[in-house]
């Protein structure tokens, strides 16, 4: 809800403050704006007071006498008051100003050089009127461009016309100066000059123009004051006198008075300063008025805006009260749908009978009423959607499980059928090698028999992938050495295979042994694999009394962090059925097994270098094993030789031939057959051993001994069974059937201790339909194959 009433309270806000900014910006132009026209104010009366001074200059550098030296310290002593006054108005410009900042500088610089100036005017004999007139001329015209430059950035377009009709009168009253000084310019110089006329005749022509700007720019008042200036006898004289000059021809001597010219002219210029004052004088107060009036325009927007702003916050707050309501109602159903629904329905689909789903009724039936079913806006409609939304979630994940079930069952099918082919290669290639005595031909049987065992291998990996076991029926536990040497039989570099710390006291659980030796047999295949044709690959097995740790080290490049990190993912959480997960089949199936078994798996860098694979066996797995089993036992290495580091087993280039061996002697021994005898106190140190089978059998024969003599003959605890096995060979009748056949008597012939008989189970024991189905499978392949004897979890 926060949300929904901070979108439009932010969109309205943000607009709010850009009118406002905009409003206050128009405020301070307008505020900045009153400071420039008083500031252009004070720099036309600077200008006209140049003006006069520049004129006393003229006719001070042309008569130089004591009058003149008089009328040029009073022009400066006005100037001086001129500038001062425009320094107090030049402060108050804001230093943020963009108006002319360069002007303003170049202005500031001429009036800090009006001391020399006016020093080289009074105490040069013959300086020149050009050049000190020059220096007054470009201070002016720096002025009079400043306040044109005024009306540049104001919108008003009546108060952009005023200030630059004013600058247009400073720009007049300016000819008017040229004017004064070019006449005494040729008055000085005795004659005429063509270039001296030129120059008279430029400033008449620009009072023209200048005059006429004015009154283009200026109102109908404006051009009633410039009508008023422009009458009177004063007028007519300069009239007359700017006749004179005009017909003047270049190379005579002016015939006019000076005095008069001087005085006619400043006359005229004062005029017109008292005109370019009124003219100021009301652009100033049409300045101040639209300040004002900007001013109040900014109050009132401000207050337009809060009020705006109090409207959209109790608008929004309502609607977004309805919406949030609704919207609170749609988000639980979509949490129930996201986290109860449609997870239980996938949950459901991962069962291995999903393949029989319909995915078309699984999403009807899983369909959701819509939030808004009444409602036809847009919230109803994303109901309804949602509804859509959920249906294709369902149907899809539906589809995708009976996609995967129908995949996995491919894979079970064809391993299954591949792997009776696969035991029946396997039963010839045995029969084969019981009869062959060639070293050479008997490796060859055994490649064979390797390259078989890693077909079967890889059907496993099928069936892993299928969702199956990959199990056969045991009954016995089986020790870890000999599940690691399972293990390596299974792939194609077993010679490369060196066990090295191996924990004889532990043995792996029955129903986990195939599916241990079929992960570490991956992990095996895979380092060698991956490393040098040349190089071994180190395999060891430690206890760690609530787990088993197998570790499996190559020598090979190693990896990268990154891909160390992504194959432990993997290993992690194995993927689904996919074709990834079957070009990638080894750490897949791996991750598959360790997830059944409740194992970890984990790669990481090796000691010095390539790769070390970590498999972690859970207790749940780990069966112990007492001493007498593991002790000195062929085939497996007792604890003290297991933690006694030293070289790995030799490798045969050719195995040993077995023909003529019975089956017996191809099989590890289940337990010892020695064991350390106890060592009399007075025999010293030496060690000595005896059958185990000596004290099996030694109570069996004794005799009762009565005052030294012997009571009855010898006797065992077998003697029954050897009795009940006598009498089976002429059995008692002792009953017949109708037609004269013996009757059988259950367990008559039973010979004692032959059989165990089974406690009466007192309720029906839970069976895993997986293990059935594997046990089932091992079956069917036992009858396929036919074979007649027994072999190890491994080949050679």
């Amino acid at each position: 809800m926060r949300l929904i009433v901070a979108a439009p309270l932010v969109a309205v806000i943000g607009f709010a403050g850009l009118a406002l900014t905009e409003s206050a910006r128009q405020t301070t132009r307008a505020s900045d704006l009153e400071v420039l026209a008083r500031l252009g104010a004070e720099a036309g009366d600077l200008a006209y007071r140049l003006q006069r001074e520049r004129i006393a200059a003229a006719d001070l550098l042309t008569y130089a006498a004591p009058e003149q030296q008089d009328a040029f310290g009073a022009e400066m002593a006005a100037t001086d008051d001129a500038v001062a006054r425009y320094r107090r108005q030049r402060d108050r410009v804001p230093a943020d100003a963009d108006t002319s900042r360069a002007l303003l500088r170049r202005i500031d610089t001429a009036l800090n050089d009006l001391a020399p100036l006016r020093t080289q005017v009074r105490t040069a004999a013959h300086a020149s009127v050009s050049a000190m007139t020059f220096s007054y001329r470009i201070a002016i015209a720096d002025l009079i461009n400043f306040r044109e430059n005024v009306s540049h950035g104001v919108v008003n377009a009546q108060l952009a016309d005023g200030i630059r009709a004013s600058a247009a009168l400073s720009k007049t009253a300016e000819a008017i100066g040229q004017q004064q000084v070019a006449v005494l310019r040729a008055v000085a110089a005795g004659e005429l000059t063509p270039a001296m006329q030129q120059d008279i005749t430029a400033a008449r022509t620009s009072y023209t123009e200048t005059s006429l700007s004015f009154l283009a720019l200026a109102p109908a008042e404006w051009s009633l004051w410039w009508e008023q200036v422009g009458t009177g006898k004063e007028a007519l004289t300069l009239q007359r006198m700017q006749d004179e000059v005009s017909r003047a021809q270049p190379g005579t001597r002016l015939q006019l008075e000076t005095t008069a010219w001087v005085t006619t002219t400043q006359e005229r210029s004062a005029r017109l300063a008292d005109l370019r004052g009124r003219v100021d004088a009301a652009v100033l107060d049409d300045v101040r008025a639209a300040h004002d009036d900007q001013r109040r325009r900014a109050v009132a927007e401000a207050i337009g805006v809060l009020l705006a702003l109090l409207l959209t916050a109790l608008v929004t707050w309502a609607v977004a009260r309805q919406i949030t309501r609704r919207l609170r109602r749609l988000r639980d159903a979509a949490n129930a749908v996201a986290f109860e629904q449609l997870p239980a329905v996938v949950a459901r689909l991962q069962h291995p009978d999903s393949s029989a789903v319909d995915p078309q009724e699984l999403a009807r039936q899983q369909s959701t009423t819509a939030l808004e079913p009444s409602s036809d806006d847009e919230i109803g409609e994303l109901g309804q959607a949602f509804s859509a939304v959920h249906q294709a979630a369902v149907r899809t994940a539906a589809e995708q499980a009976v996609m995967r079930a129908n995949t996995a069952d491919i894979f079970i099918h064809l391993s299954r059928r591949e792997q009776r082919l696969v035991d029946a290669v396997l039963a010839q290639v045995d029969r084969v090698e019981r009869d062959e005595t060639d070293p050479d031909r008997l490796h060859q049987l055994y490649t064979l028999d390797n390259l078989a065992t890693r077909m079967g291998r890889i059907n496993a990996s099928l069936l892993v992938l299928g969702g199956v076991g990959v199990g056969r029926v045991r009954q016995h536990d089986v020790p870890l050495q000999q599940v690691l040497q399972a293990a390596l039989s299974q792939i194609e570099h077993y010679a490369r295979i060196r066990l090295g710390m191996i924990d004889g006291d532990v043995a792996v659980a029955a129903k986990a042994v195939d599916e241990v030796v079929h992960l570490l047999a991956e992990l095996m295949d895979n380092a060698t694999a991956y490393s040098p044709p040349g190089s071994e690959t180190w395999v060891t097995g430690r206890s760690l009394g609530d787990r088993v740790i197998v570790q499996i080290s190559d020598e090979g490049v190693g990896l990268p962090p990154q891909r160390l990190q992504q194959l432990n993912d993997l290993l992690a959480r194995p993927p689904a059925i996919d074709v990834a997960a079957v070009r990638a089949m080894g750490l897949v199936v791996v991750g598959q097994l360790a997830a059944r078994l409740g194992a970890s798996v984990q790669l990481r860098r090796g000691p010095r270098r390539g790769t070390l694979a970590e498999a972690t066996l859970p207790a749940a797995i780990i069966r112990s094993l007492p001493p007498e089993e593991y002790l000195l036992a062929p085939g497996r290495l007792s604890r003290r030789a297991a933690r006694t580091p030293g070289p790995p087993p030799p490798y045969r280039s050719h195995p040993e031939p077995t023909a003529g061996r019975p089956p017996a002697e191809r099989t590890l021994p289940a337990a010892p057959v020695f064991r350390p005898a106890p060592t009399p106190a007075d025999r010293g140190e030496a060690p000595t051993e005896e059958l185990l089978i000596f004290e099996e059998v030694n109570h069996w024969f004794h005799t009762d001994v009565v005052d030294g003599h012997d009571g009855r003959e010898w006797s065992s605890p077998a003697d029954d069974a050897w009795r009940t096995a006598a009498q089976a060979h002429a059995p008692e009748v002792a009953a017949t059937t109708n037609s004269g056949l013996p009757k059988r008597q259950p367990q008559r012939h039973l010979v004692p201790g032959g059989v165990t008989v089974p406690q009466q189970q007192q309720r029906s024991e839970y069976r895993d339909p997986a293990q059935v189905a594997t046990a089932m499978a091992a079956y069917a392949r036992g009858v396929a194959s036919r074979r007649r004897t027994p072999i190890n979890l491994g080949k050679k």
